[in-house]
Parts: structure tokens; sequence; C-alpha cells
């Protein structure tokens, strides 16, 4: 959905729930996720604008959400067409050093709380700030992630 025309700089989320109306035998699945020009560790916004697609995403009818490098070198890369890119951990070889950032935390939270087989349920806030989803999963829980853009 990437490709979709942008609106004043938004991803077009309902593409996906109109998607997923056209053909609801289709598994929707976001599969090269990633966050632009390189780590920058230390940037909680990178790991704000990963949980706020997921949620939006995850509203929307996608099954699965995968990032495109989940660990890259500090320069972003290996990439041999220099599009150097961040990853939710960065190997540091040369200083011995495994980092995480905020992207690693923003999805560990999803997939510690969200299990496998779960189904989504309706969740929803009357403030803006808040990103909200949640899903039944299949032991009987309840999985509610909200999110707080703001703050």
């Amino acid at each position: 959905y990437e490709m979709w025309p942008p609106r004043e700089g938004q991803v077009l989320f309902d593409n996906l729930r109109r998607v997923h109306e056209l053909s609801p035998d289709k598994h929707i699945v976001m599969s090269e996720a990633c966050q632009e020009m390189g780590p920058r560790i230390g940037d909680w916004t990178l790991g704000e604008r990963y949980g706020e697609a997921i949620i939006r995403d995850l509203n929307n009818w996608l099954e699965a959400w995968i990032d495109w490098n989940l660990i890259l070198d500090p320069s972003g890369g290996p990439n041999h067409v220099h599009n150097y890119v961040s990853a939710p951990v960065i190997a540091d070889v040369e200083r011995d050093k495994v980092l995480f950032l905020s992207s690693f935390f923003y999805i560990a939270h999803f997939s510690r709380f969200i299990k496998p087989g779960a189904k989504r349920i309706l969740a929803g806030s009357n403030r803006d700030a808040l990103e909200t989803t949640a899903f039944a999963n299949p032991d009987g829980s309840l999985a509610v992630v909200v999110m707080n853009r703001m703050d």
C-alpha cells in the first residue's frame, strides 16, 4: 500500500479495508516495512511511526507485519544500491555491540501480547492522541495495545 498515493503525506490505511472488502479470502501482509535515511540511534519517533502503522494496519485487516531488515550495521547497510535504511537491531561489529532501536521495542510489544491465531475485536478511543487495537487470543485472554502519539 505504500505506493498508493498519500493524502497530505499520510498513508491511506483504509485502502487495506477496501482490498479486504473486494477479496475477503485473501491474506494481507506488510512484508517490507522500514525507516528511510539510515539508523537514528535514540530517536523514538521511529518506533512511534512503527506503532501507528502497525495499529492502523491491523485495524484494517492486515494479518502479518514484517520488517524488511531486522538487523543492519551502523550505516544502515550493507546495501549494494546505497539505499541505507534503519532496522530494529543495529549490529556494530567493530565495537562488538548490539543496539536495539525504538522500533524493536514497539514490534516486541505487539508480538508479546497478540498471540498467533488471535482475532481482532473492536477497540477505540475518544481521544485523538490515542491509537488502539485489541485482540481476543486463542487462550481466552484479551490483548489491548494503546499508543499515546503525543507523549
